[in-house]
């Protein structure tokens, strides 16, 4: 029978492979069992727990680690058999739990068959209740053509980028309006400028980008800064909508003079960015409260030459970003979105995801 099931990166597993049976002599590993790329099956192992504990501190190429329970034919009834043999010891009425099947190859039924029908039976003979988000306990049930492999893992083995316990700012970065001297230069400088920032933007799914000239600029440089940043945000755009399990907002741009902008926009939170502002950490702690109220908060960015100082007294607070250093024009807001977000996590002023419904 098999004690371990474990996972690597594709390409990775005869690597791992052998830096297991360097400390591990006596394992008996099987490569890639039945073609399948991406796992270890491992036997002939005494010491379960602490074959774990060497293979977790000594081989990162392995990503996770799963204790075989039990080991039958991949057949729904007998996996349900075979499972609820096990997690009579490892699951309580106070726990919370989901079953995950990972299934490979063919076969006369689905993994939310198995989903379905393991989890009823746990349910009932342990009195736990189901949870698919954050469960406390997990019963894994990998399938590889003709065998059922069945494990219970703690629940922290899955890493999610949204728990209860993080904070959540997407309500906040939807109040951000980049407001972004256009870069003046070469055509092609304009353009890879424009692609970066964009990128950077589409990231944070900020409110909006405003470019905003403060005096005459090239009509060319402006055309390229603008496709370039319109590009960026549409490459960053397709692929959230690709990897996310909710529909990404794309972030909107427009034009405005930055003068008229801050005229505009007087009474509401705005940071200009400048090397003659103060260190952004005190200034953000001063002003936190007062910018998380309100409903837009307004990023200020130069290019090149920097922002004109005549703004600095229509703004709530000037903040240097990396005092001593100056930052190129591309990764200014960058760097000025992901210190508010730093400052205002640090005090505790967002949200939790528990306290959140996911929008």
């Amino acid at each position: 029978m098999y004690k371990l099931l474990l996972t690597t990166l594709r390409g990775l597993e005869k690597i791992a492979a052998e830096h297991i049976r360097e400390i591990i002599p006596s394992a008996i590993i099987d490569v890639k069992p039945y073609g399948f790329s991406g796992i270890l099956l491992v036997s002939n192992v005494e010491e379960i727990e602490e074959a774990v504990k060497l293979i977790r501190e000594k081989i990162p190429e392995v990503e996770k680690i799963f204790p075989i329970l039990a080991q039958t034919e991949a057949n729904i009834e007998k996996i349900v058999e075979a499972t609820l043999r096990v997690v009579v010891d490892k699951i309580s009425a106070n726990d919370t739990f989901a079953v995950r099947t990972r299934r490979r190859g063919s076969h006369n039924f689905t993994s939310i068959d198995v989903n379905i029908q393991v989890g009823a039976a746990v349910r009932e003979a342990t009195g736990a209740e189901v949870d698919l988000n954050y469960p406390s306990k997990i019963v894994w049930i990998d399938i590889l053509e003709d065998l059922a492999l069945i494990s219970v893992t703690d629940g922290k083995i899955e890493t999610k980028k949204i728990t209860p316990d993080k904070p959540w700012i997407r309500d906040f970065l939807r109040k951000i309006s980049l407001v972004q001297v256009p870069y003046d230069g070469p055509s092609e400088a304009c353009y890879r400028v424009g692609v970066r920032i964009g990128r950077a933007v589409q990231t944070f799914e900020i409110g909006e980008i405003v470019v905003a000239p403060f005096k005459t600029c090239s009509g060319e440089s402006l055309y390229y800064f603008l496709k370039g940043l319109l590009e960026g945000i549409e490459s960053r755009y397709k692929i959230q909508l690709k990897t996310y399990p909710w529909k990404p907002r794309k972030v909107k741009v427009n034009i405005q003079d930055l003068y008229q902008l801050v005229r505009d926009r007087r009474g509401e939170p705005i940071i200009a960015t400048s090397t003659r502002g103060e260190v952004i950490v005190t200034a953000l702690e001063r002003k936190a409260e007062y910018i998380l109220k309100g409903k837009r908060i307004s990023i200020l960015v130069g290019a090149r030459e920097g922002l004109p100082t005549g703004v600095f007294r229509f703004s709530t607070i000037t903040v240097d970003l990396s005092p001593g250093v100056t930052l190129p024009t591309d990764f200014a807001g960058f760097a000025a979105i992901i210190s508010m977000i730093t400052v205002f996590e640090k005090l505790g002023l967002f949200p939790q995801v528990g306290a959140k419904s996911r929008k």
